[in-house]
């Protein structure tokens, strides 16, 4: 079947530098992955910690489904990650060595299953922000002109 990206964390790269990146599973209930296939999930806000060496998903916002009767999921229940233990130490030894933080990139379905992709990241200084804008409008104004003269 493949990969079907259902959402992306923009603002993540936005406000933090990216590094290393691991796919890992979700812990879901039976209307949560119905709401997740209809995209119905946002990442905007939510950020991943590490619990008694098991990894954690706050604050990401999944909709109720409609369909769904009073056995409907809460919207932004804490919700577990599915891990190999040396990823989870591995994770641990750069939170604590090196000051990284663990951010949500993206959720996808991969052969029917919702995986959530996250990464090892550093915040940026606003000047690094600038840096990033600039560069993106240098870029934009270079594809504008080699596309007017038709190199």
């Amino acid at each position: 079947m493949g990969k079907k990206v259902i959402s992306t964390n923009r603002k993540a790269y936005h406000e933090y530098h990216i590094f290393d990146k691991y796919n890992a599973g979700m812990v879901l209930t039976g209307t949560e992955i119905k709401s997740i296939r209809k995209g119905a999930i946002n990442l905007k806000d939510s950020f991943v910690r590490i619990d008694d060496c098991e990894v954690f998903l706050y604050n990401c916002h999944i909709s109720p489904y409609e369909q769904g009767n009073r056995y409907n999921h809460e919207e932004k229940r804490t919700r577990k990650l599915l891990l190999n233990k040396k990823e989870i130490e591995k994770l641990i030894g750069k939170i604590k060595k090196d000051g990284y933080a663990i951010v949500p990139l993206e959720v996808y379905l991969e052969n029917g299953w919702a995986k959530i992709e996250i990464a090892l990241a550093k915040g940026k200084k606003l000047y690094d922000k600038r840096d990033d804008l600039a560069k993106k409008a240098q870029n934009r104004d270079i594809d504008r002109a080699m596309k007017s003269k038709n190199f």
